[in-house]
């Protein structure tokens, strides 16, 4: 500690499949994850209803890509419903790194893909939970283990509109540069 860069590396061949297959999307393209596995014991402070995510359908030019897997599945649907989110089918963990490696940015609560995309070096904003796991420490917006992370932190707990809130400030700072 602190990390200076990415120690994980995709084959090439799966990040060509996956750089030719976001070729059909103009605009940002972000990866969306808003829960994990649910045998952890934190999951239920963890994940983010769906419903709560749904403010960032209003921002126009971006290209959602699920990266939500298992649990999610349901939700992911429910979501798709609001907006546009892009399914990138069930895939394997080495799928998921290369299809983060052509993304613009990953959105994610506290999984393994933030893990993936910080061990990876890609840009990634965490959201967290009120009491967070210790990794992420308990103030700050940035982290000793993954240099292109950002951390965004619930300051009432349970409360995730604002979060998302300031997310969206972010992201429109982020698109329009």
């Amino acid at each position: 500690i602190p990390a200076d860069g990415p120690y994980l590396l995709v084959e090439p061949n799966l990040r060509q499949k996956w750089g030719n297959w976001k070729q059909q999307y103009s605009g940002t393209k972000i990866g969306l994850n808003w829960n994990g596995n649910p045998a952890n014991p934190a999951e239920r402070f963890r994940k983010i209803p769906p419903e709560e995510l749904t403010p960032l359908s209003d921002l126009a030019g971006i290209n959602w890509f699920n990266l939500q897997k298992d649990e999610g599945t349901n939700a992911s649907n429910d979501l798709s419903d609001k907006f546009n989110l892009i399914d990138t089918g069930p895939s394997p963990l080495q799928e998921t790194a290369a299809l983060i490696m052509e993304l613009d940015l990953v959105i994610t609560t506290d999984t393994a893909v933030a893990h993936l995309a910080g061990a990876l070096g890609k840009p990634v904003w965490i959201l967290l939970h009120h009491a967070p796991d210790w990794r992420w420490l308990t103030s700050g917006d940035t982290n000793l283990w993954y240099p292109t992370a950002r951390l965004f932190r619930q300051s009432t707990p349970g409360d995730w509109q604002e979060v998302i809130e300031n997310v969206i400030q972010e992201l429109k700072v982020l698109c329009n540069s």
